[in-house]
């Protein structure tokens, strides 16, 4: 808009001084389109003999473009143009279609007003990251909103899924003391798994607790999120009242603050339908009308069947946990919630560990690991008691002997595996034996009847070569040496003697 002053002047430049159009606009810093417009309006001018523009010969193409694709922008439309040979600037391009771009249609909404109870509203917000240890998860708000007396809900969580979604519902109803009889939401997969119009398939778990609490589920129409716009606002408010610049140590401090928040500055906010009262005054008129709790809580546990490889441990959540070494191979189900990780056997819990949200850690019970180290060395005697009996059958009675006379059987077993590698099978068998008939089951009376075998054999002693359990030490085979490049250095020591010789011989005579 330009003033009368302005208008007046317009006129008495073109009519008195005979001002072109452009020179006009520039003396006076206006559009030339504004100048025409004056004096199109005053007669001064013909509005269809202005000055032929550039874009006049595409000015059908865009019209006919515009009633196929109304939402067409701008930029996509002068790249469409200049490939059909238009040479103008992209931004005055710009002014120029603005005219011819219909009419945009704005659709009006009714003002929704809800009865006390029977509506809540619930969405998530994305709040940046949360670190536990040296592993960033996504933090995510769970807010839900009772539709009459706008009552927030505030809860987060390191994530999105369904369990934390389910999860949310289970506190604020908790947090509320009641249920309401119907939640609108997005079309989100813990919603909505299938949509075609009308046609809803819901997850599982959404029905499960639409069903303990006696409330209908109910998804937006797509791309309708207007229809939910309390809670929409909610997570606008609070990202602008709540969130900025907030300190806090770690989830549980945060949802404190969350919770704190809520009770006191979320609830003394005007109450939107009557400016005098608070939205805590209007859930006090709520809440009676609120569907009561069930009296069993809702099972609102992360369930996932995993399997147990050759180590005890069950990976979930991106860690790993222990199980008892009996269950490897098995496959079992983890019931996990905010804190507790329970790993289950059928019916019967067989591990339970606190919840880690960190990545590639090893959550251990030492009782589960004592017991696997326990049953490996118990292993271990047991393969080294078959050995002997393969070896020598008569050292099964000699351990039973030995036991009764109250002598410890490990280093028995140690101490006559040890005699077996260094003097082989036959003579242990043939020792243990004597030492039988003797009556003297010891080990020490096997080493000293074989010693004294090779000595009454003029044998020297044998020095036992004790290698370790490490099978790569114990297998290995080392070849013998050449002894080629010895008997050459000999042949050579023959051969400069022999010249020695000679030589003395000569210098004597």
């Amino acid at each position: 808009m330009i003033s009368p002053e302005q208008e007046a002047q317009i006129l008495r430049l073109h009519h008195a001084e005979k001002w072109r159009v452009g020179t006009i606009a520039h003396q006076l810093g206006l559009h030339p389109d504004v100048v025409r417009r004056v004096l199109a309006e005053a007669g001064a001018i013909d509005p269809q003999e202005q000055r032929p523009s550039l874009i006049d010969p595409y000015v059908p193409f865009i019209t006919e473009t515009f009633k196929k694709y109304p939402k067409v922008t701008a930029a996509r439309l002068y790249d469409m143009v200049k490939e059909r040979g238009y040479t103008g600037n992209p931004d005055h391009f710009r002014h120029l279609v603005a005219p011819l771009r219909p009419p945009r249609h704005v659709e009006g909404y009714l003002r929704l007003k809800t009865l006390p109870g029977e509506q809540a509203q619930a969405d998530w917000g994305h709040f940046g990251k949360i670190t536990f240890g040296k592993f960033q998860r996504t933090l995510w708000a769970f807010v839900m909103v009772l539709s009459f007396s706008r009552t927030i809900f505030l809860r987060f969580y390191p994530g999105a899924s369904s369990f934390f979604f389910i999860l949310g519902h289970v506190e604020a109803f908790n947090s509320w003391g009641g249920a309401v009889r119907t939640v609108l939401y997005d079309n989100l997969k813990s919603v909505v798994l299938e949509r075609r119009g009308d046609a809803i398939r819901f997850h599982p778990t959404i029905l499960a607790l639409a069903a303990h609490y006696h409330l209908e589920p109910r998804p937006v129409a797509v791309a309708r999120g207007n229809e939910k716009g309390r809670v929409e606002r909610s997570i606008r408010f609070i990202r602008d009242s709540f969130f900025p610049a907030r300190k806090w140590k770690d989830l549980e401090d945060l949802n404190r603050q969350a919770d704190e928040w809520c009770r006191e500055r979320a609830a003394d906010r005007p109450w939107p339908e009557d400016r005098t009262l608070r939205v805590k005054d209007a859930f006090e008129q709520e809440k009676p009308k609120l569907l009561p709790l069930p009296g069993d809580p809702f099972p609102a546990d992360e369930r996932l069947e995993v399997s147990v490889g050759k180590t005890p441990y069950v990976r979930f959540d991106r860690n790993d946990y222990s199980v008892p070494h009996t269950l490897v191979g098995k496959t079992l189900v983890v019931s996990a919630t905010l804190d507790t990780v329970r790993i289950l056997h059928g019916t019967d819990v067989v591990a339970r560990h606190p919840r880690c949200f960190d990545k590639g850690q090893v959550i251990e019970d030492t009782k589960h690991i004592e017991e696997l180290a326990g049953e490996k060395k118990k292993a271990r005697k047991e393969r080294g008691v078959d050995r002997l009996r393969r070896a020598a059958p008569s050292s099964e009675e000699f351990l039973v002997r030995l036991a009764a006379r109250g002598e410890k059987l490990g280093s028995s077993v140690t101490r006559l595996l040890r005699l077996l590698d260094t003097y082989g099978a036959k003579e242990l068998a043939s020792a243990i034996d004597e030492c039988l008939q003797k009556d003297v089951p010891h080990p020490h009376a096997v080493a000293h009847v074989l010693e004294k075998r090779r000595q009454d054999l003029g044998q020297d002693p044998i020095l036992p070569l004790v290698l370790p359990d490490d099978a790569r030490v114990r297998d290995l085979v080392v070849p013998p040496p050449s002894l080629h490049p010895y008997d050459n250095l000999k042949e050579k020591d023959d051969a400069n003697e022999s010249d020695d010789n000679e030589a003395g011989a000569v210098a004597r005579c």
